[in-house]
């Protein structure tokens, strides 16, 4: 049996990062944490939609927004406020539990 031989090379994603997005603490490392961070809530938010087996059209009439709201809140593209994030998970069935980390 022949043993295939692994690429052994390691890498340092940290100099990475840095050198795609700029180092820990600049202004434009904050801008991508901030953006790739809303990415992720939309996701979670179209996720839960998903989950609860509602359309955009139901959960915007439930919260009273529009349709368009919310596909914007599930592309990205708005970040909802706190308040308008607890109506939309409680319109879904859901919670929002703040804990320490």
């Amino acid at each position: 049996m022949q043993v295939k031989e692994i690429d052994k090379d390691i890498y340092d994603y940290s100099a990475y990062l840095d050198e795609q997005f700029g180092a820990i603490g600049t202004p434009q490392r904050a801008a991508v944490v901030e953006k790739a961070w809303e990415d992720y809530n939309a996701q979670i938010l179209y996720e839960a939609r998903k989950q609860a087996g509602i359309t955009q059209s139901e959960l915007a009439a439930r919260v009273g927004k529009d349709k368009g709201y919310i596909s914007r809140i599930e592309r990205g593209l708005i970040v909802p406020s706190v308040s308008t994030l607890y109506k939309l998970a409680a319109a879904m069935g859901f919670s929002v539990e703040l804990r320490p980390i």
